[in-house]
């Protein structure tokens, strides 16, 4: 495996970087106290390539690998958790469900929007009663002639509200059936869909959050992505490549809170010298900058695999779980080091602990993580 960035990355990098200080990092405080989801912002990502990283040039994308796409999320993660959970989702589990599971024409008629920004996607699994319970699901859709009837609730869906276009997973066949889940491309303007914003997240607040209700929504024959009853199958798959995508951006901001935190022991004084010269200031920094580290190549690794198109499963899921929960230790370190400070909204401590902590719970918490990792350690 070679460890130094390729030139794309390198190139993606740097533009990244330069967009998020001059877009981002002014707006970011504002953002996160009234939990607003700058559209805009968002489109001008689409313009520069980021809402569509490895889609194919030949449908409207970038045309890169994994690898660049993990680049570009770590740099947004180190300036703002929100953004860059919203760029995740809307790659990962949106366009990256159309792209991977979906019909040429599907792909046609929606990756060039999604690719592009036009469309924001959002991308539907969880529902107020069922979580990690996912084949427990109510939402139900009933095929009258050449259209499917859909009726239930989603919750907890990046872009809910604001979103163009949602893949939600249904049920079309018996519960706890793994090929009873159908996969369907939303329109958000369909009648009988509604959305209302989820407030008052402890972080990620600058990424919308909201409940989705369908009531009797009528989405044509030509909307289900595959097969009837292969939904659960895809999202299994979908989310094994969106848990790359949390732990790059859970490397981004324990990368942030590191490199906050190094900045902040160089400059703060007491006793006559910078608190990172005292060793217990030192030691934090060096768990943090090992941790950071070993989080990244792990990331890297899964990436690598991916874009190999070799089985990822475990190796996604080690990286998701170290680096998610790296971020809540580098996160919380941060804070302890600034002190008063950290504590404050004036600096960048307090915002990295509470973006960090969504990350050990998107797209699979932590505990089950736990359960992927040991059933694969467990079929060897």
């Amino acid at each position: 495996m070679n460890f130094e960035l390729n030139e794309n990355q390198r190139m993606i990098s740097q533009m990244v970087r330069d967009f998020a200080e001059k877009e981002i990092r002014p707006n970011l405080n504002q953002w996160d106290a009234d939990e607003h989801f700058p559209v805009d912002v968002m489109k001008r990502m689409g313009e520069l390539g980021l809402l569509g990283i490895y889609v194919p040039e030949q449908y409207g994308g970038s045309g890169f690998s994994y690898s660049e796409y993990v680049t570009a999320l770590i740099e947004l993660g180190k300036v703002c958790g929100g953004v860059g959970l919203s760029v995740a989702a809307h790659n990962s589990l949106c366009t990256g469900h159309i792209y991977y599971h979906g019909s040429e024409e599907q792909k046609m008629k929606y990756l060039p929007k999604l690719a592009s920004g036009e469309f924001i996607g959002a991308w539907g699994l969880t529902e107020p009663n069922t979580g990690s319970d996912a084949m427990r699901m109510k939402t139900t859709a009933v095929k009258e002639g050449n259209e499917w009837v859909i009726n239930g609730a989603k919750t907890w869906i990046t872009h809910g509200k604001s979103g163009d276009v949602a893949v939600i997973l249904v049920r079309t066949g018996d519960l706890l059936d793994s090929r009873g889940i159908t996969a369907f491309i939303i329109e958000t303007d369909t009648p009988g869909f509604s959305a209302v914003k989820i407030g008052d997240k402890l972080g990620v607040r600058a990424s919308e959050t909201a409940e989705l209700i369908f009531d009797n929504v009528r989405v044509p024959e030509e909307n289900v992505i595959g097969e009837v009853g292969m939904g659960f199958i895809q999202s299994m798959q979908v989310l094994d490549g969106g848990r790359i995508s949390i732990a790059a951006l859970s490397c981004g901001v324990a990368r942030g809170a590191y490199e906050a935190s190094v900045k902040y022991g160089k400059e703060r004084e007491q006793f006559g010298k910078p608190i990172a010269q005292f060793q217990a200031i030192g030691f934090k920094l060096a768990d943090m900058a090992t941790e950071v580290h070993a989080a990244e190549l792990l990331t890297m690794q899964a990436a690598e695999l991916k874009n190999a198109q070799k089985p990822m499963t475990k190796e996604g899921a080690f990286a998701k779980y170290f680096a998610s929960e790296v971020a809540v230790k580098c996160g919380n370190e941060a804070v302890q080091i600034m002190g008063g400070y950290g504590y404050t909204k004036e600096y960048p401590a307090e915002k990295f602990l509470r973006d960090a902590k969504l990350m050990t719970i998107g797209e699979g918490t932590s505990e089950i993580q736990k359960v992927v990792i040991s059933r694969e350690i467990l079929k060897q």
